[in-house]
């Protein structure tokens, strides 16, 4: 890596995404518009009208892609669906559903397409196709009375599945470590991050995906690059391993749905009990342009936050993130 690399993008806890591996990453030069994602469309998707298949581990969506999902707990109890991060999948949330699922939930996670399991199409990886697939395996499954919570991405899946289709279906909203309101910094919203951080990282991933995924696992998502840190390689290695399982133009297309949609109108049409829950020393999400400023916008929003805490802190806070969570789904 060079000076210059070094000097272009800043390694700042507030303006660095990724630490290390963002640097790295900024390094490479190449087209990255020849590999822009796909400029198809989603349209809304009625809930309830028909055209969507199931078994008992995938859904297909009304556009042909295959859906997976784990559903564990009493099918009596209330749902709880669990939306996961970039570039992992619905074993991210194995712990917390779990944990849910021995407490008497219904939990449901699914890897979001191009992700894990699930089909890898080429085009429609945006937030409005996750937030419709969502909205469709909620229909598919018939649920209702939902707690809905997304982790990272999954809280921008989250929070477009409401402003596309509503709360009709939901009980309470969580959104953990989230992308909301905007990660990108732009006029209106001049605390993101540079539109730069995040060429980086799609440099980084056409250069060497693997050792990005390496870099971002053992470093910044976790705080493993802090001083007196002590990094599990389970951890690291399963968060490697997800990823690694999603495929590259989808998960390559997901940096820019995750850090260029705006969900500051979806949040506005939060009207059901939110808990928001950020670590004060998240490298990957700064807390002031996302947990703190979502929870301004959403009316009425409790925000938790935990002191010194990574993006990661559904791991290395797991036992405080579940006695919060569940407090507030039993509420």
């Amino acid at each position: 890596m060079s000076k210059n690399t070094q000097e272009q993008v800043s390694l700042s806890r507030r303006s660095a995404m990724f630490s290390g591996a963002g640097a790295a990453a900024a390094a490479v030069a190449v087209p990255l518009a020849a590999l822009a994602a796909g400029s198809a469309e989603a349209a809304p998707v009625a809930a309830g009208k028909g055209g969507v298949s199931k078994t008992a581990s995938t859904i297909t969506t009304r556009d042909g892609v295959e859906i997976y999902y784990k559903d564990w707990g009493p099918r009596g109890g209330q749902p709880v669906i669990l939306s996961h991060g970039w570039p992992l999948n619905a074993d991210s949330w194995e712990s917390a559903a779990f944990f849910l699922a021995n407490n008497g939930f219904r939990v449901i996670t699914h890897d979001r397409r191009g992700h894990g399991r699930s089909s890898q199409p080429w085009d429609g990886n945006d937030m409005d196709h996750y937030a419709d697939d969502l909205a469709q395996l909620i229909e598919a499954l018939d649920l209702k009375n939902i707690i809905l919570a997304g982790f990272s991405t999954g809280g921008g899946e989250v929070a477009r599945y409401v402003g596309r289709h509503g709360t009709k279906r939901i009980a309470k909203l969580g959104l953990i470590s989230a992308v909301p309101p905007l990660m990108l910094k732009t006029d209106t919203n001049p605390g993101g991050l540079p539109l730069e951080v995040f060429d980086g990282i799609r440099a980084g991933q056409v250069k060497d995906r693997g050792q990005l995924y390496l870099d971002i696992a053992s470093g910044p998502f976790y705080n493993y690059n802090r001083p007196g840190a002590k990094p599990s390689q389970g951890i690291i290695q399963a968060w490697y391993a997800q990823g690694m399982q999603g495929g590259f133009k989808n998960t390559y297309d997901s940096i820019k749905a995750f850090s260029e949609t705006d969900f500051r109108d979806d949040l506005k049409k939060f009207d059901k009990p939110t808990l928001i829950i950020h670590g004060d020393d998240d490298q990957i999400v700064p807390i002031n342009a996302a947990g703190i400023a979502s929870a301004k916008i959403v009316k009425g929003a409790k925000l938790i936050v935990y002191p010194g805490a990574p993006h990661g802190l559904t791991d290395t806070h797991k036992d405080k993130f579940h006695s919060d969570f569940l407090a507030f789904a039993k509420s």
